[in-house]
This record gives C-alpha cells, structure tokens and sequence, in this order.
C-alpha cells in the first residue's frame, strides 16, 4: 500500500477513535443524579450550577436532574432548602414596616428588607402604609445578600404588591421545571390557560387569570409539573394533561 494511501487510513481510523469517543463520554438525556456521581466525561465540558470538574469528569454536588446544554453541565436540585441569590424574583409576606422600609418573610430563616429607595416612586417615611401594609404579598427581586441580610426592590416592572389571583407553594428545588429553559413551561401554561404566571424562586407561584376556573387549571398543571419534575419529555405530558383536562 502507498504510504500517501496508509497515513490516509490511519488518519480516517484515529479521527473514527476520537469520534467513537466523544459519543461515548456524551451526555444524553436528563437523568436523576446524586452527589458525587460522574455525570460526564471529556475536556469539552464545563461545571455548571450543582456541579463540580474532578480530573477529566464532571460530578454531581447535589441531589437533582442532571441536564447538559451547549456543553454546560449543571444539576437542578430536587431536594434541600432555598438558597437566595441575587438576582432571584422571590414572593413574600410583609412582616413589619420600619421608619425606613418594609421587612418581608418570604419562608427562610432570615428576612428580606425592602428599603424606601427601591420603591417606583418618592414614599414618605409617613406613608409607608400606602403602598404596602402588614399582611400583604408582594413580588420583589433581590439585588443584594449582606451578612445583615436580603435586601430586595420592586423597581422594576412586575414587582410589587399582589393585589388579586391565586398564590400557592411548590417546592422550591422544582421552580425550575415549572419555569422551563427560558420560560418554556409557563409559556405552554399560559397559552393553555390564558393566565400570567409568576414563579418565585422561593417555591410561591402567583397566578391571575379571568377567570377561577382558569386560574385553578393553571394551579393544577403546575402541581401536575412540580410532581414529575424529573421525568423526561416532561412538555410533552404537560400537553396531554391539558388536553385530557378539556375532554
């Protein structure tokens, strides 16, 4: 055989090695993992959000779905407690007004605190009532984490007092399902239900439609999503629950 002719096979045969390879280490579907199990293998991942690089592999840190995109690995928990970050949208409850804000229990150990000057608008320190009292819900977002605490703001558009709809609460390791990749799963709920959904990434949903009924039928579906949260094809079945729901 030429030699021109054997480096070509020689060089089809490694290139066949390195593609058997790739597809052996490749990560397929979502799959339930634990802490230290190997979810993939190969240079060509990276360690995302419950996850850890040890050597040529990338393992779990936690208990949760494990899921790969654009050669990020990361592991949506399934278990464990709400961890705030900033950044997070969360729903809470005003526990007390202060002479400079509001402090907000949105389930944790520790509260959030809402100062003046992250409110849409001038509020006097006198006036604190008019815009949210005791006892109130409100979406807010974080913007920092201090060792005194969480401090939050309704600044931005959708923040603010709940005034009317359904509030309810999921675990919130299974908010992530509930919400989708890039807001998938609330848009089919929306779609389906004609109501908007907000998701706090502390487990309370708040949803407010025309109606009760499609209000209830958007609660049943996010418990329906909450409760399969680690099962595959998952938008799939969230289909068919509601077309078995109109029959």
């Amino acid at each position: 055989m030429p030699l021109q002719r054997r480096l070509r096979n020689k060089f089809i045969n490694s290139n066949s090695r390195s593609d058997l390879n790739k597809e052996k280490n490749k990560m397929t579907e979502r799959k339930i993992v634990i802490p230290g199990e190997t979810i993939a293998t190969g240079e060509d991942y990276l360690p995302g959000k419950g996850t850890e690089k040890k050597g040529n592999e990338i393992v779990a840190t936690v208990f949760g779905l494990a899921e790969e995109e654009n050669n990020l690995v990361k592991v949506i928990p399934l278990a464990g407690k709400y961890e705030p970050r900033r950044g997070n949208v969360i729903i809470g409850r005003v526990e007390m007004l202060t002479h400079n804000g509001w402090v907000i229990d949105f389930g944790n150990s520790e509260n959030a605190f809402l100062p003046l000057s992250e409110t849409p608008r001038f509020v006097s320190k006198n006036a604190l009532e008019e815009v949210m009292k005791v006892g109130e819900m409100a979406v807010v977002k974080i913007f920092a984490i201090a060792g005194r605490g969480v401090d939050v703001t309704i600044k931005e558009r959708g923040l603010g007092k709940i005034e009317e709809g359904l509030i309810f609460k999921i675990n919130p390791n299974k908010v992530p399902r509930v919400i989708g990749k890039e807001g998938s799963m609330i848009k089919v709920i929306r779609d389906k239900t004609g109501c908007n959904i907000t998701a706090g990434q502390n487990g309370f949903i708040w949803i407010v439609g025309d109606k009760i009924e499609n209000e209830l039928l958007a609660k049943r579906a996010v418990e329906f999503i909450a409760e399969r949260s680690f099962v595959d094809g998952l938008t799939e079945k969230v289909e068919k629950f509601f077309s078995e729901e109109k029959e």
